[in-house]
């Protein structure tokens, strides 16, 4: 017959002396032992032997195999399954404790596993809420566009190399407003009270691009980009949104506002240039927005789209919040599991980017089903330009999967 091996049993057995309404001189004269003894199996500093478990048994009517179950092993596991969560990532729980806490407080331990598993339903459906925009039309509209450019893990390979091929030209005509310019439109910048709160409006009657003023060089290129995108690269928008039947002429007008987005984002940083340029700088966002003119949020959504076949680069998923934690963009370029409701960690680091502004902020992330990313976090800031204008700090982040990790 195999040994026994050594059972430690004393929250159950102290639980069941109470139950029993017993003391532990009454327990120990009915068991034929001291009382130091039931103290000692009761603080687990002994093992219960086969011997007192059959004695047990027999003087209280039990059900051995009752006794002797391991339901603190069952604990154990579920409790380490449970600080996988990124929730407890900073938090230092040995395997030791953990088996202690299983064993001496099984009521605590269901507690917390309640608790956690009520806590993760919660997460769930507000990050669920959140992707879709909440519950009012226009969030659904947003979600609809959201889930066109995840379709295709945001890489629309035509207007890609488009792009890139107009940039040529743009190049050697000397950059973006001289193309323009070359199209027969005049690029002016305006003040906004003139512009009226809008970044930038085309004037068709007088072919006339007005930008706002208050905008950095980047993002007078970007601007510039969009209206190029919406003019020169206006059939290749058309191409990819008939593939889509969408419910209304709201979701598809923001799909096209996506791609256009999408489409400057190519002209600016162009396919194979970009592509070489982010290896030769192992995925340095700000050395990368330098060499291109480009803002970091622009670069950041401009690495979640190298998917080219044959040109493909570290995959990543995009995420921008504010510090409510409303989630205002996602992209995924990657397939993430994540990608539909991440943001929901207090813990992941574009959170705690607003506490060191314009810092990049490096973390690794651990899903409870053992997955490991690597992330990068960093505020971004919108409005301003002018005294009084409004400024608006979000945080933006970018995550690939673990196995990526040694090419950034």
């Amino acid at each position: 017959m195999p040994e026994m091996k050594p059972l430690f049993i004393g929250p159950r057995l102290r639980r069941l002396r109470r139950e029993l309404g017993l003391t532990q001189q009454t327990m120990a004269d009915d068991l034929a032992i001291s009382p130091s003894y039931v103290a000692l199996l009761e603080r687990n500093q002994r093992p219960l032997t086969a011997d007192m478990l059959l004695r047990l048994a027999r003087t209280y009517g039990l059900d051995v195999t009752e006794l002797a179950s391991e339901d603190s092993e069952a604990y154990a596991r579920r409790i380490a399954d449970m600080l996988r969560d990124p929730l407890f990532a900073d938090i230092d729980l040995p395997p030791l404790e953990v088996a202690d806490l299983a064993t001496n407080f099984p009521g605590v331990s269901e507690a917390l596993l309640r608790l956690h598993g009520a806590f993760t339903r919660e997460q769930e459906a507000l990050a669920r809420l959140r992707a879709r925009g909440g519950e009012d039309e226009k969030g659904d509209k947003v979600a609809a566009a959201q889930q066109f450019l995840a379709g295709r893990r945001n890489y629309f390979h035509d207007l890609d190399s488009r792009a890139e091929a107009l940039s040529t030209e743009v190049a050697r005509e000397g950059g973006l407003r001289a193309w323009i310019g070359k199209q027969g439109v005049r690029v002016r910048f305006l003040p906004p009270d003139v512009m009226l709160g809008t970044l930038r409006r085309f004037d068709r009657h007088n072919q006339q691009l007005l930008l706002s003023d208050s905008l950095d060089q980047a993002s007078r290129e970007y601007q510039m980009a969009v209206h190029i995108a919406h003019t020169a690269l206006r059939g290749e928008l058309s191409r990819i949104l008939r593939e889509q039947t969408f419910a209304d002429s709201t979701t598809e007008a923001l799909t096209r506002r996506a791609l256009a987005a999408y489409g400057a984002a190519a002209l600016m940083m162009p396919y194979g240039e970009f592509a070489c340029a982010v290896v030769a700088r192992r995925y340095d966002i700000e050395a990368l927005s330098r060499q291109f003119g480009a803002s970091f949020e622009q670069v950041a959504h401009r690495l979640t789209t190298l998917q080219r076949p044959g040109q493909e680069r570290v995959p990543f998923f995009f995420i921008r919040v504010d510090e409510a934690g409303n989630v205002s963009k996602r992209l995924d370029g990657a397939g993430f599991p994540f990608a539909a409701h991440g943001g929901g960690c207090p813990l992941w680091s574009v959170h705690s980017a607003f506490q060191r502004p314009g810092e990049i902020v490096t973390q690794w992330l651990e899903l409870p089903d053992g997955q490991r990313f690597f992330s990068i976090a960093r505020t971004v800031v919108a409005g301003g330009g002018h005294h009084g204008a409004a400024r608006v700090l979000r945080a933006a982040a970018l995550a690939c999967a673990a196995e990526h990790a040694d090419e950034l």
